[in-house]
């Protein structure tokens, strides 16, 4: 019969002398975790969740005026804005404080050729080597000096965190698209009439590049075709107006969204610049 030879403790017994002592200290200095521990956290819990629902109140009671209209500014600020305009073509788009960081790599990783490694590759990279830290580094020891490697990436991805935050937070936006920029080179190279201009700049702000392309600006998404000579094909004005109205209504299918919420002057612009747009000679 084969004896195991003696020497150093396999992981397995020290796990059980490790737990052993886990008990014998908590039965003569402190108390489990179960369930004290956790009835604390739960109590901790409930005063945040009776704090937000304070807070709450308080901005209701505070903003709810004498005509009992909601739109009086209360002492957290007012019970409702301005109403949205659908229609609006200068808004610029800004995330909520913790996505700050996420936003500012967005201007690092440029669509469209590493939008994707910036969004969802470098954060899920991040969060697997976060969950798979505990299962690769099992030391018992709590002394920082004694974990140099998880005190350097823990400070890196604070500091990283910290300054993209920051980035993100205080990012200029421009009110006018790129896009937009590349306007008067398409109103040269396509010859567009002074009734056109109007629609090119709408057109380069109103979101139609996200899914067209024009003049080799703007992506080609789900299919939409590219509309630097759309007027050679479709040179009627009330056939854009109403295609742009209800897309589905004229082509059947169509996953392009209405644009009605531009209202009619606006539509007829856009109308204007496809008619006159014959692609360049």
């Amino acid at each position: 019969m084969a004896v195991m030879p003696k020497g150093k403790p396999s992981r397995r017994d020290e796990n059980r002398a490790q737990f052993a002592r886990y008990k014998d200290d908590v039965k003569k200095r402190g108390k489990p975790f179960f369930p004290y521990a956790m009835f604390h956290d739960t109590i901790m819990s409930l005063v945040v969740v009776l704090v937000i629902i304070g807070l709450a109140v308080i901005w209701k009671w505070t903003a709810y005026g004498p005509h009992h209209n909601c739109a009086d500014s209360g002492i957290l600020g007012p019970c409702m804005g301005a109403p949205a305009d659908p229609g609006t073509t200068d808004f610029v788009p800004r995330p909520d404080w913790y996505f700050y960081f996420l936003f500012y790599l967005l201007r690092i990783f440029k669509w469209p050729d590493s939008v994707f490694l910036g969004t969802v590759g470098v954060p899920n990279i991040c969060l697997v080597l976060l969950l798979a830290l505990p299962f690769l580094d099992r030391r018992r020891t709590r002394k920082l000096g004694e974990r140099p490697v998880a005190i350097v990436a823990a400070v890196l991805v604070v500091l990283s965190m910290g300054v993209l935050t920051w980035k993100g937070a205080t990012a200029s936006e421009a009110l006018q698209s790129e896009v937009k920029l590349h306007v008067g080179e398409w109103i040269k190279k396509e010859n567009l009439p002074p009734d056109a201009v109007p629609g090119a700049k709408l057109f380069a702000v109103a979101g139609c590049t996200a899914c067209h392309t024009y003049n080799g600006q703007g992506g080609s998404q789900l299919g939409a075709p590219d509309l630097t000579d759309i007027g050679s094909k479709n040179p009627s004005v009330p056939f854009h107006i109403k295609h742009l109205i209800c897309p589905s209504c004229e082509n059947a299918g169509s996953p392009m969204p209405p644009f009605a919420s531009l209202g009619d002057e606006r539509i007829r612009q856009l109308a204007l610049f496809l008619v006159a747009s014959k692609g360049t000679k």
